[in-house]
């Protein structure tokens, strides 16, 4: 048996059937850290109670102005993520959750007219496929076809992660977004304790070293992506603790744009502005961790950021003044540390 397929065995084992609530969990890894965004707090309320309590998720990576996409989330399981898009994205908008474990998809299909009647559609427009998330090709999903890609602590359990984004950036359609959260190593992870049953069920054996996480997506093509939050991991269990307590880890929320921008910041000396228009960001918008846009101020931005909000569907909400035909040399782009505070972007620990 192939090392690459017992870590999955071992995986939809624990998803499967060691696991049957969150509150099963032995790490505060597969529990989010972040609160919902302002669309999906009430949308919650709404969720069948099993799709809830068997949801593993580690962070909120839900952006906004979701209404009539095409969704894609990867790692499904019991689908409370893709059901609380379902109801974001409206009728006319399609949701489809990928899952290798056959418990979690029982779970999600059993309740596909519970929420259709709860959100009061027509027709469900849901759809859960069995499928590997590093071969979207075979689990139906077609080149360009798809506006958002999102995963809620799911990428570091694939044991093949260079093939799971390259199949996103493929299914995405260009300008398209990946908005997703997952458990991240300050270190790379010794090679035994990377095949742990429990220490891969927990989001911890297969987390990536940040810093090899940014050379992946660098060799596939993604020069830049935006991290938007991140918090610790809480090491609860003793036994875990004992196993890799060496190594930190941070639940981290990214978003990523299938455009072609540089490998570092340069500067056009162009200016953004956000107008306000966002339904429930009327105030402001956090595009990451260092660019806060407040309503009609103007902020000085580098080229790749002023793609990010002019060639992505956020373009007709910003005002982008300025080309790329003067260049002026690098930007300075560093995280602010108050582009965290504001009151429509805040964090906190839901379980």
């Amino acid at each position: 048996m192939s090392t690459k397929f017992s870590t999955l065995e071992s995986v939809k084992n624990y998803y499967g059937k060691v696991l049957k609530t969150n509150s099963d969990l032995k790490t505060s890894a597969c529990c989010s850290v972040e609160a919902l965004p302002v669309g999906a707090r009430e949308v919650i309320k709404e969720i069948h109670p099993e799709v809830v309590e068997k949801f593993y998720g580690c962070g909120s990576p839900f952006p906004p102005l979701l209404e009539g996409r095409t969704v894609l989330d990867l790692g499904c399981g019991a689908g409370r993520d893709v059901y609380l898009m379902s109801k974001l994205v409206g009728e006319k908008g399609k949701v489809i959750g990928v899952d290798m474990t056959n418990e979690q998809l029982e779970v999600a299909r059993r309740h596909i007219d519970y929420h259709r009647t709860q959100f009061k559609h027509k027709e469900s427009n849901v759809q859960f496929l069995k499928g590997y998330i590093e071969d979207l090709e075979s689990a139906g999903i077609k080149s360009n076809s798809v506006d958002l890609v999102v995963s809620n602590c799911v990428t570091n359990l694939s044991p093949n992660k260079e093939r799971v984004f390259s199949e996103i950036f493929r299914v995405l359609k260009p300008g398209g977004e990946l908005y997703f959260s997952d458990v991240f190593a300050n270190k790379r992870i010794p090679e035994p304790l990377t095949e742990d049953p429990v220490l891969l069920g927990e989001c911890l054996g297969g987390a990536m070293y940040k810093e090899d996480f940014r050379r992946l997506l660098s060799k596939l093509g993604c020069q830049d992506f935006r991290v938007l939050s991140s918090g610790p991991v809480d090491l609860v269990s003793p036994e875990v603790q004992r196993k890799i307590g060496m190594v930190s880890f941070e639940s981290i929320t990214f978003r990523a744009f299938k455009l072609d921008l540089e490998d570092r910041c340069e500067d056009y000396g162009q200016v953004a502005y956000y107008q306000g228009t966002i339904e429930g960001y009327p105030h402001s918008f956090k595009l990451d961790d260092h660019h806060l846009f407040h309503t009609g101020q103007p902020m000085l931005v580098c080229g790749n950021t002023a793609d990010m909000v002019s060639k992505t569907w956020y373009k007709n909400h910003f005002k982008v003044v300025g080309d790329k035909t003067t260049h002026q040399g690098i930007f300075n782009c560093a995280p602010n540390p108050s582009a965290t505070k504001s009151s429509e972007g805040s964090t906190g620990a839901c379980c």
